[in-house]
This record gives structure tokens, C-alpha cells and sequence, in this order.
């Protein structure tokens, strides 16, 4: 039994395909049909039903399936121990964010995270959190930039800032005259939402007080675009919620629509999370101190309070 033809066996149960999984492997279909075989008759068991398509695991095969990520895992553990030990910081880094943070976010710490870390490849994916839980499960993600909390023993989650909410009201809305918002203003039947799928709109729903209201709306719209939310906003056709640091790249003319919550500020936990199994917890160390640097000085709020974490969905 080698690591390599246990790598193999979890690119087959992944992809379910021996062709597909031969060239995520880059290699011939026919030398990784042939460990896999080398394996099974080792083992005594078939691992996959090849009679079935797409392949399935046998019973014996998923129990094999879930010791091999670990006896994976766990090799690579070696390197990432010696890197560590030698202090070095480098080599390839995949790293998932999900929408409603990568745009504001990423330009902040991007360019001096490279120039800091010039040995590190950074290989970034726009993904939402339940495609970030898979992937980080299957160890095809080092970590990734979400708000939290989760709740999944598997996922640790660092805390690295917390985003305040804020409002976008047009000249001619019922707010518009109030210095600040209170939770207790806002009224869903006039808010626009991010698209299902969301966990910023998730957060929202959670801010307000009033779902119960049943006010007939003249349109109905849930966008996947904090962009068009701004738009539709200045034309009138409600008001909308932003993540602060989304707030920063209006114009000047937009941010006189701005209006901030009362203290305590409802906000949102963002953090760096990675699987308790993960690797490379130097290189997520230095993305860690970095972004909570940078965010020190973009995030003046004080007194900042987030609005019931334990009953939010992700």
C-alpha cells in the first residue's frame, strides 16, 4: 500500500469517472486503474462497484475512502512540519471567499500580502459558504474568508474582523431624516435583498424586527448584486444594507444616502477558516495578521455589537 495509490482511490471516489480522475492525477488512465487493482487485491475488497455508473463505493470502500483522507493528510503533514521549521512561507495557497466579501476585501491586503510573501501562490476562488464546507472537506481548499459562526465541529474559525452594517436610504425614503437607524426601523416589505444563497442576506433578515409586516409590494426583486441594490436605491424603489467596507467606493454623492446604526452596531463576524485537519498554518498566520492589520485602520467603529451570531444561517 503506497500514498500514491491512496491518492488515486480518492480521485476516483471524487470525480466517480477512472478517466476523469487519471488526468486530475496527471497520469495515464491505465497506470491508475492499475494501482487502484494493485490495491484491491492487496486488501482483498473491491473499493469501487465499477458495474455502476457513474462508479460507487462499495461499503468497504467509503470506510477506506474516509481512512485515506486522513493517512493523506497526515503525509503531507510531514513537509508542512519541516517548512514550518525552517520558518519558510511559500509555495501554493488555494483560498476561497465568499461573494458578499471578496470585492471590498481583497484589494485591501492582496498587494501587500504578495509583496510581503512573494513566495507564496495565492490561488483565490469566489465561492459561497456551503461550496467553501465542501471543498475545505474534500481538501481541495487550504482555507477561505467567510462570516461565521458556522457551527461545524470540523471547521475551525479564526476571527479576523467584524464588519458593521450600514444603511443606503434615498432623499425621498421614510428614514431619510434620521440621523441614525435602530434595528426596530427597519421594514423587510421595503428592503432590497441579495438572491437566496446569500449569508449577508441571511444577517439582514436576522437585523429586522418586522417580518411579520404584509404590506403589498409593487415589485419583488432579490439581486445577487450589492451594485444594482445601490441603483434601485437612488431611484427610490427602497432602501438596502451594505457590509461597511462595500460603503467605502461610493461616490461622494452616494455617501450623503449613508446611514449608520445606532451603538451598540449590528455587524457581521468575519473570519479565516480552514479545516481542523488543515496545513500550512503559517501561511494562514500571515494571512490572519495581515488582513486584522489592515482592518485596524479601515474599521473605526466602536462599541461594535453583532446581532444574534448563534441564529445566523451560513
Amino acid at each position: 500500500m503506497t500514498i500514491t495509490q491512496l491518492k488515486y482511490v480518492l480521485a476516483v471516489a471524487e470525480h466517480k469517472n477512472f478517466t476523469t480522475a487519471s488526468e486530475y492525477c496527471f497520469v495515464t488512465q491505465p497506470t491508475l486503474s492499475m494501482q487502484i487493482h494493485k490495491l484491491e487485491e492487496q486488501l482483498g475488497v473491491q473499493i469501487f462497484n465499477r458495474n455502476k455508473k457513474p462508479i460507487e463505493l462499495t461499503e468497504v470502500g467509503k470506510k477506506i475512502v474516509a481512512q485515506s483522507k486522513t493517512i493523506v493528510n497526515e503525509s503531507n503533514r510531514i513537509n508542512d512540519i519541516v517548512e514550518q521549521e525552517k520558518g519558510y512561507i511559500g509555495g501554493e495557497f488555494k483560498l476561497g471567499i465568499i461573494p458578499t466579501i471578496m470585492p471590498s476585501l481583497l484589494p485591501l491586503f492582496l498587494k501587500n500580502f504578495n509583496k510581503r510573501y512573494p513566495k507564496v501562490e495565492l490561488v483565490i476562488y469566489e465561492l459561497t459558504t456551503a461550496e467553501i464546507v465542501q471543498k475545505l472537506s474534500d481538501g481541495h481548499l487550504d482555507a477561505a474568508i467567510a462570516a461565521t459562526p458556522l457551527n461545524n465541529d470540523a471547521i475551525i474559525e479564526a476571527p479576523i474582523y467584524y464588519e458593521p452594517f450600514i444603511g443606503l436610504v434615498n432623499k425621498n425614503h421614510r428614514l431619510y431624516e434620521q440621523k441614525f437607524l435602530h434595528p426596530n426601523d427597519l421594514n423587510i416589505e421595503d428592503l432590497l435583498l441579495l438572491e437566496d444563497g446569500h449569508c449577508f442576506k441571511e444577517s439582514v433578515l436576522n437585523i429586522c424586527s418586522t417580518l411579520g409586516h404584509k404590506n403589498k409590494k409593487k415589485f419583488a426583486l432579490q439581486s445577487g448584486s450589492f451594485d444594482t441594490l445601490i441603483k434601485l436605491t437612488k431611484e427610490g424603489l427602497g432602501m438596502t444594507l451594505l457590509p461597511y467596507l462595500h460603503s467605502l467606493d461610493l461616490k461622494e454623492e452616494d455617501k450623503k444616502l449613508i446611514r449608520e446604526f445606532e451603538q451598540p452596531h449590528p455587524a457581521r463576524e468575519v473570519s479565516l477558516i480552514y479545516h481542523k485537519s488543515g496545513l500550512k498554518l503559517q501561511i494562514i498566520n500571515a494571512l490572519k495578521d495581515e488582513i486584522s492589520g489592515i482592518l485596524r485602520g479601515v474599521i473605526a467603529f466602536s462599541n461594535v455589537d453583532i446581532i444574534s451570531p448563534l441564529k445566523l444561517k451560513k
